[in-house]
């Protein structure tokens, strides 16, 4: 008998009562597999203690201190957090973003569906399609986007130029102008729909047709398929990239910094509150109150979140 075998007869015991020398070579035997695995782990291990669990109580305790990164951290207790309840820009960053989020995402995810049902249909050349509309969510957050998008929004910018060609002059500067700097990132969170767009894609496919023929048979229209078929079986992929967009667009930071050199400007108009954050942190070095900041996201992050998945037994349908 091999030695695969004998090992396969120990554990499962023959049919019969293992003998007091089996139970004994059947713990070893374990012993030596968790071993083993806890040895591929422990980088994993070490990682999440030294780069995640280590920083996040770290920046807790600063929360409740003052600390200017040049002296040692002071105990203040809950005083940060008093402090936010007066802070005017913060509340004002608080707008911003949530100004951002709750536009931006749901007009980033209606535009990735959309894409994604054309792309379903078939056509030539969909590798090249998917990875040209993907190209975006891989670029969108960089620092080489945001200086050409404040390039594009900019006075004498791409965007004025093509009104000028349709006989509409413009001399706005749309970056600068407080009224239209916030949209103008907005578009460029819209812009970036790439992640998304693939998730659903990969939704759509999974879909039986048969639903959409027997649909068909029965009379119902485009819309009405899309409707009563594609949404429902597609909610679970739609509630997925949902959460996952709020999440990302609560911590954008990259476009609001380049496209208004750091300040938030104009007017504060696109202080979003990662940068009001960075301001804190590192402007003004009062890093205890930005860790407060940091936990107050989190908090906040963590609300909406669950309110989602609370909201979700109304509208995500799952096959059970």
């Amino acid at each position: 008998m091999s030695a695969i075998s004998e090992l396969s007869a120990l554990r499962s015991g023959g049919g019969r009562p293992r003998t007091p020398e089996e139970k004994a070579a059947l713990r070893r035997e374990n012993n030596r597999d968790n071993k083993a695995a806890y040895l591929f782990l422990a980088p994993w291990f070490l990682g999440l203690i030294v780069i995640t669990i280590g920083p996040l109580l770290a920046s807790l305790y600063l929360s409740f201190t003052r600390y200017s990164l040049l002296q040692p951290p002071e105990w203040i207790g809950v005083q940060n957090y008093l402090d936010m309840l007066g802070d005017s820009r913060l509340h004002h960053s608080l707008q911003v973003t949530l100004t951002y989020v709750v536009v931006g995402v749901p007009l980033q995810l209606a535009f990735a569906l959309a894409v994604a049902v054309v792309l379903d249909r078939g056509m030539r050349g969909l590798p090249l399609y998917r990875s040209v509309f993907y190209l975006p969510s891989m670029l969108g957050g960089s620092v080489a986007i945001a200086l050409l998008w404040r390039q594009m929004f900019g006075t004498d910018g791409l965007v004025n130029q093509v009104l000028g060609w349709v006989g509409i002059q413009s001399t706005t500067g749309w970056v600068s102008d407080p009224s239209y700097a916030l949209w103008t990132i907005i578009l460029l969170h819209v812009w970036t729909f790439g992640s998304p767009m693939v998730i659903f894609l990969a939704g759509l496919r999974q879909i039986p047709v048969m639903y959409h023929e027997a649909a068909a048979v029965d009379g119902a229209t485009r819309w009405t398929r899309f409707r009563r078929i594609t949404l429902p079986l597609l909610s679970p992929i739609i509630f997925f990239n949902l959460v996952l967009q709020l999440i990302n667009a609560f911590q954008s930071f990259t476009q609001a910094f380049v496209v208004s050199g750091g300040t938030g400007g104009p007017a504060d108009s696109t202080m979003f509150y990662s940068l009001y954050l960075y301001q804190k942190g590192f402007g003004q070095f009062q890093m205890g109150y930005a860790a407060a900041m940091a936990w107050l996201l989190v908090l906040i992050v963590g609300v909406l979140t669950a309110v989602n998945f609370l909201l979700s037994r109304f509208w995500v349908f799952y096959d059970d």
